[in-house]
């Protein structure tokens, strides 16, 4: 009868062991420091874009703002010479002028506003593929574990 042959572990196989734990202890920070700089990327894309709908959002509202006021001034001389034969005094002949175009441009301000917040509330913060890639490398840890 044949008798199983055991087999002691020696020091150069205990090494290789050691060799290869520390080998996949490395490759896994390796791993996490790349996941951590695709994120840094990520995260950093996002507030640029955030920051260009912003800057875009400021820029329509001093646009609307220096519209708003050059058009109430000429809406105004306007106003008050159509108005020149009514029994409405001079001021209240601007303010109508005022009125009008006040509604006008607070109408187009908020329309741009309201545009460009749609826009900015469609942008996902979540970094999407840095949670992918560690989806996975959990699965792969896994299937290796």
């Amino acid at each position: 009868m044949a008798t199983p042959k055991t087999t002691l572990s020696t020091p150069a196989e205990n090494e290789s062991l050691t060799s290869l734990v520390g080998r996949l202890g490395d490759d896994v920070m390796q791993l996490f420091d790349t996941k951590l700089s695709l994120l840094k990327v990520e995260v950093r894309e996002e507030v640029n874009q955030l920051a260009r709908g912003g800057i875009t959002v400021a820029l329509g509202a001093i646009i609307a703002a220096i519209g708003f006021a050059l058009v109430n001034v000429a809406i105004v001389f306007g106003v008050s010479t159509l108005f020149a034969q009514t029994e409405l005094s001079q001021p209240a002949k601007y303010a109508l002028g005022f009125v009008i175009t006040g509604l006008f441009y607070l109408v187009v301000g908020g329309l741009i506003v309201s545009v460009m917040k749609n826009r900015l509330s469609k942008v996902d913060m979540a970094p999407n593929r840095t949670i992918e890639e560690l989806r996975k490398d959990k699965q792969w840890l896994k299937n290796e574990l």
